[in-house]
């Protein structure tokens, strides 16, 4: 099988909405009337972002998956995709799983794949993502203002709770390590939640590297601070996590480390102005994704962790860095 046979028989269909796609030497997409086109681009690298292990299908799925997150947090509507795809070896059944599960996330969001390119070398995928949003109404992270409420949604832990025990840091029963390695491995892109946030929400990310950085990048771009309710963010414990915890394998300490630095849940953190608090609930059902409201936009910049009765709460926590130590 040469290259091009390799495309045609698992990374070719017909599309709908390009305008040109895979076969020439770019993809033709036509802007919707009114729309912002809206690009970004995520890598996932064997030994790196996945385990040798990991399932063609959850692979296939979770690479869309990662772009489709970023398009939740900016409000916008996927349209298509590229994928740059390194190969060690031509191998027609991890081929077909792996398309699988890439077409069956990219279907359920009208997401067509348009182009791209394949190599041999080690294992590397290389998505870029396309999508829409009106005109001026991208949820950005530079747009949060003082006396905002801040909300995650979804549940934290369960992925980061998969990485310790595969790493073998932690112990788990088999059907609690399958339950939280979905979560890692198969993450939900919120785009429902994100476009339905459009005109509510003033800014958003989708949370890759853990609450506390992801959370300090939108404070950053804001030129604002936060205070967050540590006894909020419990309620946010994905329940594998839970079930570890109340086995007292995890102390109140790396409860919180692993909601502020687990990372790989692609939930979304956003802010709203409190008198929006309905229609963020408005949001969370027509998207049938909860939501939770864990903190405040304050002006003095940083963020700080109190517990239920307004206490400081000493701890410092960093998100994962992949050029850090």
């Amino acid at each position: 099988m040469t290259e091009f046979d390799l495309i045609k028989h698992y990374f070719s269909r017909p599309t709908q909405r390009a305008a040109l796609s895979g076969g020439d030497d770019c993809a033709l997409i036509d802007p919707t009337p009114g729309m912002q086109l809206v690009i970004s681009s995520d890598m996932l690298v064997e030994g790196r972002h996945f385990f040798a292990d990991v399932s063609p299908f959850s692979l296939g799925h979770k690479a869309l998956a990662v772009n489709l997150s970023d398009l939740a947090a900016c409000g916008a509507t996927p349209v298509a995709f590229t994928l740059a795809l390194s190969l060690p070896s031509i191998d027609p059944g991890w081929l077909q799983a792996f398309s699988n599960g890439l077409y069956a996330l990219a279907d359920a969001h009208g997401c067509e794949l348009i182009g791209g390119d394949t190599t041999r070398g080690p294992l590397n995928i290389c998505i870029t993502v396309f999508g829409e949003v009106p005109r001026g109404k991208a949820l950005l992270r530079s747009g949060a203002q003082i006396g905002d409420d801040i909300y995650v949604s979804g549940t934290l832990g369960d992925a980061r709770l998969a990485l310790d025990a595969l790493q073998g840091h932690i112990a788990l029963p088999a059907e609690v390590l399958a339950t939280a390695r979905l979560r890692l491995e198969q993450p939900t892109p919120r785009v429902a939640l994100g476009t339905a946030l459009r005109g509510i929400g003033t800014s958003a990310i989708d949370v890759s590297d853990g609450l506390a950085g992801d959370l300090a990048h939108i404070l950053k771009a804001s030129g604002v601070g936060a205070t967050v309710n540590t006894d909020s963010t419990m309620n946010l414990i994905a329940s594998c996590a839970r079930f570890d915890w109340a086995r007292g394998q995890l102390d109140a300490r790396k409860q919180l480390e692993t909601v502020f630095s687990g990372g790989d849940d692609y939930e979304l953190a956003f802010t709203a102005p409190p008198g929006a608090r309905s229609a963020v609930h408005a949001a969370s059902a027509s998207s049938q994704t909860p939501v939770t409201r864990i903190g405040v936009i304050e002006a003095r910049p940083g963020l700080r962790l109190v517990d239920g009765n307004g206490q400081l709460v000493e701890a410092q926590f960093a998100s994962f860095d992949h050029f850090a130590g």
